[in-house]
């Protein structure tokens, strides 16, 4: 096998590695693949022309893999592909002046157990006791825990 092919099967394995970490982060394929190949490549170089070279191939493989890593990690590269937004939004925030206990509404969806209600002229996420109630069910409020609003339909 000549030197073109071995360094391209290790070239095109440092590729897959790189897909793998940038692109298909979790699958595991492509860097299996990656490995696979630089293994081939570097397998091939002891070979087809003996230990010293091989050895050389194998010493340059890791060499370059730790100067990769070691780039990629002491310079700004991850800054570029990283999110920075900041999520300050939280779920279903309740203010305590537009939704009490005992204050009435309807179902905008089934509650199957959870759903949502308009109560108080406001969308809540709302949720029951384990039953399920239709939509357009005229409900009550019966408890508000944190995050949680508690529901049971008026008239059971």
């Amino acid at each position: 096998m000549t030197w073109t092919i071995i360094a391209v099967l290790i070239v095109v394995g440092f590729l897959f590695l790189l897909l793998e970490i940038l692109v298909l982060p979790g699958t595991n394929v492509a860097g299996i693949i990656g490995f696979i190949l630089i293994a081939v490549g570097v397998w091939q170089a002891y070979e087809g022309y003996g230990t010293t070279v091989g050895t050389i191939t194998l010493g340059g493989t890791l060499v370059l893999s730790v100067l990769a890593l070691y780039y990629s990690l002491k310079s700004n590269t991850w800054d570029k592909a990283a999110l920075k937004a900041e999520i300050d939004g939280k779920v279903n925030l309740i203010d305590e002046t537009t939704i009490k206990t005992g204050d009435k509404g309807h179902t905008v969806s089934r509650l199957a157990p959870m759903g949502k209600a308009m109560i108080n002229g406001k969308y809540f996420e709302v949720k029951t006791n384990g039953e399920y109630v239709d939509e357009n069910t005229k409900v009550r409020v019966i408890e508000i825990d944190h995050s949680k609003i508690w529901v049971e339909p008026i008239g059971k």
